[in-house]
């Protein structure tokens, strides 16, 4: 197996032709020996490899951890993920850390509470540096280092816990964690790591169904579902993105339209209304796209500006309000969270995606328009919960209204926004969600990446977490995630 970085034009890519496909194998690591996308709290690792499979065992300095690989975009710049990734190798006291964007490759030794540079290449140079890097972190180099180390330090250590080692990928155990205090200071323990298998083996689980919903348009309702969406995947939870606006915003803002032109449009006989006309064809699983905008990337089922013109024929089928209820069902194993980005109207669709719907999160600029229309929200709400009791379903429970582009101007923060803010309970009756999302200008500009395919500007948007991940908008919205997660009791 080679490699060149030619072969990777996204994240994803640089995930499965550098790492999993190349560098992995090289440097000795067998599957049983490394895991992909494993979160600790706040903390998602794209790969973890080990130099012992040892289980349980204990995280201390000499544990069997032995590489953090972290994979970017050949876009992005790598100095820009420093300061994340010294706290990944820092907290969790791992000794090398790989951080890479295919077209350059680093490995980042920790010393103490810091990191330091031992090697960097150009991407081109990896198969000819392989020797070295396989000296530094391949998995015969790291086994033999923690053999000096067990040997010198063996006294002091906790010994690794020897049990029966899983015969396959699929059987590994959650990882346990403690930190000596001989050793490390006190620390909080850290939650067990939510580990996505080497495979694809179901498991079963729970879906939550989470319309975004206003009938007032331009409230942020797009920029919620896709930031939200990403937050939610980076925390190890499998995302589904439903769009079910005609105007296809969200199906934009996800990099699905990569077309110039109409006669080349490739969404128009597969998307989300296919999905509703037929029983029996066209099922989630057929019509959903993966969608690189983020890392790891997320599903969609795509709308498309034709829902506009069937929504009457859809309207009278006797199937129709149920067909997106049926069809979900059929997919609940495959997904811990859907979302689905609702039109701004009182419409068929809204009906539909709310009749479907566990919970519903409200984003709202808290302007009085905005506001006014919260009693529609709430009217509507009650119509939907009459029909759920007719088909035995619990009602709808609202996570909160979002305070939503909201401007950054320190006199209206203090002032406006906080009498806005408080208005929503005392007059709606609704509860305002913990999390607020600002207007800044990094949520635009993540929204309007391009790539130039030959003389063509194709749409290429990237999630705000992967465009500037250490930004106030991406702590905004890993802030929101969590609050989410709390409140549908998934944290």
């Amino acid at each position: 197996m080679s490699f060149h970085p030619d072969l990777c034009r996204n994240e994803s890519e640089v995930e499965s032709k550098l790492i999993v496909s190349y560098l992995l194998p090289a440097l000795g690591y067998t599957p049983d020996s490394w895991h992909q996308e494993v979160a600790f709290s706040s903390i998602r690792l794209d790969f973890l490899a080990f130099a012992i499979q040892a289980v349980p065992f204990v995280l201390d300095a000499n544990s069997p951890l032995s590489v953090v690989m972290e994979a970017k975009s050949p876009k992005q710049n790598l100095d820009r993920h420093l300061r994340k990734f010294k706290r990944y190798l820092t907290k969790l006291q791992v000794k090398y850390g790989v951080l890479t964007n295919g077209k350059e490759m680093r490995i980042y030794e920790r010393v103490g509470e810091d990191i330091q540079l031992v090697f960097q290449c150009l991407g081109q140079e990896i198969e000819t540096q392989i020797e070295e890097i396989n000296a530094l972190i391949g998995k015969e180099s790291s086994q033999h280092r923690q053999t000096l180390d067990s040997a010198e330090f063996d006294s002091n250590l906790p010994q690794i816990k020897k049990e029966s080692i899983p015969e396959t990928a699929e059987e590994t155990i959650p990882l346990s964690i403690e930190f000596p205090e001989e050793l490390f200071p006190p620390t909080p323990p850290l939650p067990e790591p939510i580990v996505k298998p080497n495979s694809n083996t179901e498991r079963k689980s729970i879906v939550k169904i989470i319309s975004v919903y206003h009938n007032k348009g331009g409230v942020g309702k797009t920029t919620t579902v896709t930031n939200l969406a990403a937050a939610l995947r980076k925390k190890g939870k499998r995302v589904l993105v439903i769009d079910l606006d005609s105007q296809a915003n969200t199906t934009f803002a996800l990099g699905l339209v990569k077309f110039d032109d109409e006669e080349l449009d490739d969404i128009k006989d597969c998307n989300i209304l296919q999905v509703l006309q037929s029983e029996d064809y066209y099922s989630i699983s057929e019509v959903a796209r993966s969608s690189a905008y983020n890392s790891p990337e997320v599903d969609v089922v795509p709308a498309h500006i034709d829902l506009m013109q069937y929504e009457t024929e859809l309207n009278q089928l006797d199937y129709s309000r149920l067909i997106l209820v049926d069809k979900l069902n059929a997919v609940k194993n495959q997904y811990d969270i859907v979302l689905i980005d609702t039109p701004p109207a009182l419409n068929f669709y809204a009906r539909i995606a709310l009749i479907a719907s566990d919970y519903v999160l409200i984003p709202s600029d808290l302007k009085p328009f905005a506001n006014q229309g919260l009693n529609n929200v709430k009217n509507f709400i009650k119509i939907i919960d009459g029909f759920r009791r007719q088909i035995n379903k619990v009602p709808l429970e609202v996570l909160g209204v979002l305070p939503c582009k909201i401007s950054t101007n320190a006199r209206f923060v203090q002032s406006t926004f906080k009498k806005r803010k408080n208005l929503i309970p005392s007059r709606y009756g609704l509860q305002v969600m913990n999390s607020v999302i600002y207007d800044r200008d990094d949520l635009a500009k993540c929204a309007e990446q391009i790539q130039i395919v030959g003389d063509i500007e194709v749409p290429d948007p990237m999630s705000v977490l992967d465009f500037k991940p250490d930004s106030l908008a991406a702590q905004e919205f890993e802030d929101l995630a969590l609050e989410v997660l709390n409140r549908i009791g998934m944290n």
